[in-house]
């Protein structure tokens, strides 16, 4: 079993990060942040994390998109805005299917969601700095099994989020 961390939407927060590497670092494999951290790339509050670039980043040095792979699953990482994600995951199911993700982690929106299209699982983590649609500052830890993904909801306290707790099955 490998874990995933993924958080968005951190907007110039730098204690935070750091208590989530802090927090995780023993019990996930991958920590991955989908943009709009307004932190420069060298900068120790997002050091170790996997982190493309938002629409509230400036200066460069984050890739637009990225792809990585980890226990047979390709992960497709993107902030969103450049697929119009606040209208419709459409442009990004196009995407998943052109790279062929099997997860893809997004943020722009702040809104904590989750669903499977066409055998991809499309996720954003809500928002650890200005949540939308709710009040917990929410993250997501993914554990990847063999025949099935468990996404554990948790607020910026460390508190799951049970209710909010889910499982995916993907085609292998």
């Amino acid at each position: 079993m490998s874990r995933v961390l993924v958080v968005s939407d951190s907007h110039g927060l730098t204690k935070e990060l750091q208590v989530l590497r802090e927090r995780h670092l023993k019990d996930v494999d991958l920590m991955i942040h989908c943009g709009d951290s307004q932190l420069m790339p060298d900068d120790p509050s997002i050091s170790g994390y996997l982190t493309v670039m938002g629409n509230c980043d400036f200066g460069g040095g984050y890739p637009l998109d990225t792809t990585t792979e980890i226990a047979g699953r390709k992960f497709f990482i993107t902030h969103g805005h450049r697929y119009s994600v606040k209208t419709s995951l459409m442009n990004l199911k196009y995407k998943a299917q052109e790279v062929n993700a099997d997860i893809v982690c997004f943020g722009h929106s702040h809104v904590l969601g989750a669903e499977v299209i066409g055998g991809t699982l499309f996720l954003n983590p809500g928002s650890i700095r200005l949540p939308r649609e709710r009040l917990e500052k929410t993250y997501v830890i993914l554990d990847l099994l063999d025949d099935k993904i468990k996404m554990s909801v948790f607020e910026m306290k460390g508190r799951e989020i049970s209710e909010l707790s889910r499982e995916f099955k993907l085609p292998q």
